[in-house]
């Protein structure tokens, strides 16, 4: 029976009064990818330390395949890979000595070579590390994550410094590992990353994971329906009736005007139907597109709500 790569259970973490993690509990299981979303100060970070055994528990257990990692780090870090924004290099060795080292400590013997081929790093094998950019030791950190073909990828915000097509390249090679079976844990401020790339979402908000979804689910329970766009003859604050035509659609959230350009929030079928009929009849209506309601945006519903009903709490 497989053993589930990540089981978090009842975490919690206090420094002094402070409560950064308040009896998490979570389960990621073998080839999924995971996104794992919150505003600064969430918890996300502690999370992680959690369970790469930087930090100690105060109570719960973090456990990675099965082995608790206060007790067993060394025996689960062989079999994880890890990407952070603030990876720790060193200046003076080469992309290549870094991913021999690296081989060396995992008992690896693919050539480092190939990885720095992947990430495309091959003209900067015997470079000095402290001369790269930071996309460029971004792309170094995930190909030392890739050493020794690791069964779970934790990744930090991994596209912090990469250009569009490094996030391209980054996207491709994560998604290739997950169809091959690798678990991914993915925390990202980077929110259509982890739409492009992640089964299942969890919110964390002042220590606690408070939704857990897949993204689609995600969306489905939240007010953001969908986003209508129509494409105007003429500039839309020249026009007469965009505003005032969907301001008394229930369900219509918001409207936004940018040049020939208005956009519409709809939280409901029958506001999305409504609207449509209503601007349909301008004639200055030339195009429409319609699209479901982003990661992003639905990730700002959640943080609004939760924002809002700790200000209620504390009005009490």
């Amino acid at each position: 029976m497989p053993v589930t790569p990540i089981e978090i259970s009842g975490l919690t973490k206090r420094y002094g009064e402070v409560v950064a993690l308040d009896g998490v509990d979570l389960t990621v299981e073998r080839g999924e990818a995971f996104g794992f979303l919150g505003p600064n100060g969430a918890g996300k970070s502690t999370t992680i330390h959690a369970l790469l055994g930087i930090v100690d528990p105060t109570a719960g257990t973090a456990k990675l395949f099965g082995h608790d990692v206060t007790k067993n780090a060394k025996r689960v870090r062989e079999r994880v890979g890890v990407v952070s924004e603030g990876s720790t290099l060193y200046d003076r060795l080469t992309a290549r000595e870094h991913l021999a080292l690296t081989a060396r400590m995992k008992g690896s013997e693919r050539d480092p070579a190939q990885l720095l081929k992947l990430v495309g790093l091959s003209d900067a094998a015997d470079r000095p590390v402290g001369e790269f950019s930071k996309g460029m030791i971004q792309r170094l950190s995930l190909a030392i994550a890739l050493v020794g073909e690791p069964d779970l990828l934790i990744l930090d915000e991994p596209t912090s410094g990469l250009d569009p097509n490094g996030i391209e390249l980054f996207r491709n090679i994560v998604r290739r590992r997950v169809s091959n079976g690798t678990t991914v844990f993915f925390s990202s401020h980077v929110l259509s990353e982890v739409e492009a790339i992640c089964d299942r979402v969890g919110v964390m908000r002042d220590g606690a994971l408070t939704t857990v979804e897949t993204v689609t689910g995600l969306r489905k329970t939240q007010p953001a329906n969908a986003s209508i766009g129509f494409e105007l003859s003429r500039d839309g604050a020249t026009v007469d009736g965009p505003e005032r035509i969907v301001n008394d659609v229930d369900g219509a959230r918001s409207v936004a005007i940018e040049g020939q350009r208005v956009t519409v929030d709809v939280a409901s079928k029958a506001a999305k139907i409504e609207v449509l009929r209503r601007m349909l009849e301008l004639e200055w209506v030339v195009d429409v597109d319609i699209h479901t309601a982003s990661l992003q945006s639905v990730f700002q519903d959640i943080s609004t709500a939760d924002s809002n009903e700790a200000i209620a709490e504390a009005s009490r």
